[in-house]
């Protein structure tokens, strides 16, 4: 399993959705707006589906608009919650891969800080 992306969660992440950089994504095709979708699933094997913009920023270049908001709301993710996208490839077949999107929560326990599964 390869890890794409991945990020502590802002404010804007949650209430506008999630901007992940192109240079993390390859090659994006050059057309600021163009709209599709993102098939993931998460760690009990639930399958999301994420509307996904290109849009341009003079400060990152190209990057990747997802919109998320029923993932954020049933997941209940907070700021400082630490996002990862991974792609992995598929068991059953010969070609393809997955996207599995991974969400993390730092927890004080016993006094020492952990990442637990959100």
């Amino acid at each position: 399993m390869a890890m794409v992306f991945s990020k502590l969660l802002t404010a804007d992440d949650i209430e506008n959705g999630l901007s992940i950089p192109g240079c993390s994504l390859g090659e994006l095709p050059d057309q600021e707006g163009l709209t599709m979708s993102m098939q993931v699933h998460d760690r009990n094997g639930q399958d999301w589906t994420f509307s996904c913009t290109i849009k341009r920023n003079d400060s990152v270049g190209h990057f990747l608009s997802v919109g998320w908001n029923r993932f954020v709301r049933e997941k209940d993710l907070r700021v400082d919650d630490k996002v990862t996208i991974h792609e992995e490839a598929m068991k059953k077949q010969a070609t393809g891969t997955w996207i599995k999107v991974e969400v993390k929560r730092k927890i004080r326990l016993f006094g020492e800080d952990i990442w637990a599964d959100v």
